[in-house]
């Protein structure tokens, strides 16, 4: 049983501030995510795009605001959860609660926050025929360990920022990487597009486009594939297929929690603290909906230190917290580490 003050539910930009913010309080996080690693989206679907909108950042790649999230709670200490799903709920008597994954890990918490962004994400699969049989046989949606296709023949299908990724980092690893793509034309960052074109100048990456998926043959995993390549056919030896098309978000399981749920969004009181109707469960971030609710990852920072302050002032009754700026007085991590300010030098000017 992992225990907890909160229990964030979301790795994204919102739940990973809300640890910041939390740790400010001396309270301690624990965060779920279906996803392999943290970051929501900014990681899986676009880590090299940029972001306009975040204050006191011109410009700054999505990959990069993950990272830096990462490093500014790193000394609050907080658990991760990854590649599992918040499945059911119990609340206890003591008002605490009993979160159980998908794969029956158990999260004991005196407070949750939903950061879930638009809901846990599931893979777009590609309309192939049995393709579930071939499920962890060698279809996988996400590239959970490079080390799994070491030496291995991959075949890679898709055309965004993930696609060319992958291709690039496991042309390094597999011992053949053919990247297919519908289209000729890819839709990710520049510099990946052109890394894809020298690799495959090297020899280290087959490209087929336009080009589609269309069958899987395999006894007991996949052994090939069929790829339609303008209207002819063509027959792939592969040890893997990885589809690459994106994620669908859905509420899951969260939608049977007795939340008020509205357009596939959580109702919060968004006039005090973005509670739901269940006390101790909050929802922060693109996952809620309230009157003038905008999905900015900038409002999801903001409702997430009022979640904190709320949490705070539920476990701690008739204790009063004064809001001092870090700058005055610092930061105190969980692992002894502390951030200040340099102390101003009292000296006389001869």
């Amino acid at each position: 049983m992992i225990t907890t003050d909160i229990l964030i539910i979301g790795a994204g930009p919102t739940g990973l501030f809300a640890v910041f913010e939390a740790g400010l309080l001396k309270l301690k996080c624990h965060i779920i995510d279906a996803l392999p690693q943290p970051g929501g989206q900014l990681s899986e679907l676009y880590p090299k795009k940029p972001i306009f909108d975040i204050p006191g950042y011109p410009s700054v790649l999505a990959g990069d605001l993950v990272d830096n999230l990462m490093e500014q709670i790193k000394q609050f200490q907080p658990g991760f959860t990854l590649n599992e799903k918040a499945e059911t709920i119990q609340k206890l008597e003591d008002g605490t609660f009993v979160v159980t994954t998908n794969k029956g890990t158990e999260h004991h918490a005196k407070a949750i926050a939903i950061a879930g962004g638009l809901g846990s994400f599931e893979p777009r699969k590609p309309l192939i025929e049995d393709i579930e049989f071939y499920e962890d046989k060698g279809v996988e949606y996400f590239v959970k360990d490079p080390e799994l296709f070491r030496d291995k023949k991959i075949v890679i299908a898709g055309g965004g920022d993930s696609a060319l990724d992958w291709s690039i980092f496991l042309a390094n690893v597999a011992s053949q990487v053919t990247l297919i793509h519908r289209r000729n034309e890819f839709r990710g960052a520049l510099d990946s597009v052109e890394k894809v074109q020298e690799l495959k100048k090297a020899g280290k990456i087959q490209l087929i486009t336009p080009a589609e998926v269309t069958g899987i043959h395999g006894s007991e995993k996949v052994e090939a594939l069929d790829v339609e390549i303008d209207g002819a056919h063509q027959k792939i030896e592969t040890d893997y297929f990885i589809p690459l098309f994106g994620l669908t978000p859905k509420l899951g399981a969260i939608a049977n929690w007795g939340l008020e749920i509205e357009k596939n969004a959580i109702k919060v009181n968004n006039a005090l603290d973005y509670q739901t109707n269940v006390e101790g469960i909050y929802a922060i971030g693109d996952i809620n909906t309230y009157p003038g609710k905008l999905k900015l990852i900038l409002c999801g920072f903001h409702e997430a230190t009022l979640m904190c302050q709320s949490v705070y002032n539920k476990l701690n009754p008739g204790k009063k917290y004064v809001l001092k700026y870090t700058t005055v007085s610092g930061v105190d991590g969980f692992d002894g580490t502390r951030k200040e300010a340099e102390k101003q030098v009292v000296k006389a000017i001869e």
